[in-house]
């Protein structure tokens, strides 16, 4: 799945194209692509202007002269600027200059549009690069449960995924299974340090193309070549050539040193 650097790069390379244009037309070619009647989305986004394309955790955003659109990649989601239609298309916003696709093999991907915040949007929590790091270790010491479910859980913190949270908490020196409220405060000022670089090392090098991920242009990222921990198990940590170690969390495979982020 996309996360907050994927993201962060597609937008990116959009706002060239998209931002002080208008919307021709809309083509929802599967009705799961808009999380229902595909007719009322067609006809709120035909004419529209988009004034700004932005990011809110792992959402792109189509800021329009009258509401919003929102798109959720979800797992295999792919917008591409002028890209090739092809069978896993399931989606067509056509502008003057070109077409933006919405390929999705998998169909998970989720296109919103209306004049208020779609519901999904209001259920996440601060963003990383706006959240102080006295705010995110008051947050910490008050959830329960284990430090890596937690990451991942949008609402504590809106972008983060399985790549980052494992990468950040390996910096940190953290053990992915250690209880929240039990992280020190000088741990946790150091996990949000790792989580901000991290997050703008990933996307400096265009994001982590592991499997999908392309940008709207069909760039692919290069941090999954600088991946720590994440995907590495039986390799040596590069930090002290301990073998990484994978483990389920949260029910998500979880990557990490056993030596510098043991429990101790």
């Amino acid at each position: 799945m996309p996360e907050l650097p994927e993201v962060e790069c597609i937008v990116r390379s959009l706002r060239p194209w998209l931002e002080g244009r208008r919307i021709e037309a809309v083509e929802i070619r599967s009705p799961l692509a808009a999380a229902g009647d595909p007719e009322p989305l067609r006809r709120f986004l035909a004419g529209r202007r988009v004034e700004a394309v932005r990011r809110r955790g792992k959402f792109i955003l189509f800021e329009l002269d009258a509401g919003l659109c929102a798109i959720h990649l979800r797992m295999t989601g792919r917008l591409l600027w002028q890209g090739e239609e092809g069978p896993y298309t399931r989606a067509v916003i056509r502008f003057s200059h070109g077409p933006l696709l919405l390929d999705d093999i998998r169909q998970f991907a989720r296109v919103y549009a209306g004049s208020a915040m779609p519901e999904p949007l209001e259920r996440l929590g601060p963003e990383p690069f706006e959240l102080p790091a006295a705010e995110f270790c008051s947050r910490l010491r008050a959830r329960r449960g284990r430090i890596k479910p937690l990451l991942l859980d949008q609402r504590f913190l809106a972008g983060l995924g399985n790549i980052y949270a494992d990468e950040s908490l390996h910096r940190a020196r953290i053990h992915p299974l250690q209880p929240a409220a039990t992280v020190s405060s000088r741990r946790a000022e150091r996990l949000h340090n790792a989580i901000l670089a991290v997050l703008e090392e990933a996307i400096a090098a265009g994001g982590s193309s592991i499997s999908d991920y392309v940008d709207a242009a069909g760039r692919t990222g290069g941090f999954q070549l600088l991946h720590r921990v994440y995907g590495r198990e039986g390799q040596p940590c590069p930090a002290c050539g301990t073998a990484v170690q994978r483990i389920v969390a949260a029910q998500r495979g979880t990557w990490f040193c056993p030596h510098c982020q043991s429990r101790r």
